[in-house]
């Protein structure tokens, strides 16, 4: 049996596992190890697998990933994410729709903190949803919001998926980060007109809420301050090369704990509740990259990354019909498994097409992440609209899905217009990064 052959049999097995819903770090690794196996020797097999099962857990670059989780979590947990909401609120509330403007709005700048999208739309979940029922605001509108608006933060840095797609490729993080910067304003921004649109064709989504002064807007801007400053000084000295990936992650982290023992915001339970979520999540995340990096070199073992390259490469196609179905592919495949794993699994065979086409590797970074930003809600997987309906049932009564994913459906539409604004015009992604690097 030729090794492609063995490739194209394991990558079936892997789809077939994954409709027992095993998870996918677990069934990556174990096709991943049984192909390598059968290819190389039981030996290797075994060599392979403990080696890279020990790396991830091992490696200094990724210790950026747990310490931008704590910092998102003893963010939450010190009640920035609230401080954040209400400054949003005071500003953006009394308009038709303002609720969930300000939640939209809330989830890019929480995801300045925190990097995780199911994290960020957990929290808004958590703050936004008993406003907006509160305010008579209808279920898929206020549930639609949150989901898609935790979307947001798979994009704003710091970003746990752009850091994972730069360690895969070998880019730079900072770079990455900076090149995130506008397209997640761009996408706030349509997100916000989408709310605006949709709640002057129906008025009873989004009533307004209460008028404030303009004083008390300003007063409001109090609860940007922790944000700012953990932000300018983490990410910002990290664009400017004063920190390394990782060193600005434990001082953003470090900055977040210090703000919040200052303003005696947070407690020894909330402190431990972080240690403890970060720990979970962390966890996940570095078993997904195992096992992708083992199921990575069996791929590599067969050819098959080679092979398709070297096929794409030899097609008559402009290169913007193949970057297209590249794009295609990843949306189709981020609506029936988790975004992570989708880039993890597939930038060792597109990432090398891509490359040869000639696309800036950064672009493609940040275009396959809004696509797995879509992939987030989207069904039947849709990750963020499963976080939204578990948590709102804790927070304000179960929310059926069907009625999540209506409200998510105007927001898909956004992703798809920044898409291709970011497609058609790929120097809003390119500006900064090639200004600062």
């Amino acid at each position: 049996m030729s090794s492609t052959l063995v490739g194209v049999i394991g990558i079936l097995l892997m789809l077939v596992i994954f409709l027992t819903r095993m998870s996918v770090a677990y069934v990556m690794a174990l096709v991943g190890f049984l192909g390598f196996s059968y290819l190389i020797s039981l030996e290797g097999g075994l060599n392979l697998l403990a080696r890279n099962i020990y790396g991830p857990f091992a490696s200094y670059d990724l210790t950026t990933i747990p310490l931008f989780i704590l910092m998102g979590q003893i963010a939450f947990n010190s009640g920035i994410s609230k401080r954040l909401y209400q400054t949003a609120y005071k500003f953006l509330g009394s308009v038709r729709g303002g609720l969930a403007m300000a939640t939209v709005s809330s989830c890019t700048a929480f995801g300045a903190v925190c990097g995780s999208s199911p994290a960020t739309a957990s929290i808004m979940t958590t703050v936004g949803m008993p406003e907006m029922r509160r305010y008579n605001y209808t279920d898929d509108l206020a549930a639609g919001s949150v989901a898609s608006g935790g979307g947001l933060g798979m994009i704003m840095p710091p970003s746990v998926v752009l850091i994972i797609y730069g360690v895969l490729t070998e880019q730079s993080i900072g770079a990455l980060f900076v090149a995130g910067i506008i397209p997640a304003i761009l996408l706030t921004v349509l997100f916000i007109a989408c709310i605006y649109i949709t709640c002057t064709l129906n008025p009873e989504k989004g009533p307004a809420g209460e008028k404030y002064t303009l004083s008390e807007k300003i007063k409001s801007l109090t609860g940007l301050v922790d944000t700012l400053i953990v932000f300018v000084i983490s990410i910002g000295g990290l664009f400017f090369g004063f920190f390394s990936p990782t060193e600005s992650a434990a001082i953003g982290a470090a900055g977040v704990l210090v703000v919040s023992l200052i303003r005696k915001q947070i407690t020894w339970a909330g402190f431990l509740k972080s240690l403890y979520e970060t720990l979970s999540t962390s966890c996940m995340v570095l078993f997904l990259i195992a096992g992708a990096v083992v199921f990575s070199k069996f791929l590599a073992v067969t050819r098959i990354p080679f092979d398709i390259a070297s096929w794409v490469g030899g097609l008559s196609f402009p290169s913007f019909v193949i970057i297209g179905i590249i794009i295609f592919i990843y949306f189709l495949g981020g609506c029936f498994m988790d975004s992570l794993g989708l880039i993890m699994l597939t930038i060792p065979i597109f990432f090398p097409v891509v490359i040869s086409l000639g696309y800036d590797p950064i672009w493609f970074g940040i275009i396959i992440v809004l696509v797995a930003e879509m992939g987030v809600i989207t069904p039947p997987v849709g990750l963020n609209v499963y976080v939204v309906y578990g948590v709102s049932k804790t927070v304000v009564g179960e929310v059926k899905l069907e009625t999540i994913f209506k409200g998510i459906v105007p927001f898909l539409l956004a992703v798809v217009v920044g898409i291709i604004i970011l497609i058609m015009f790929p120097q809003i992604i390119l500006f900064l990064p090639n200004l600062m690097y």
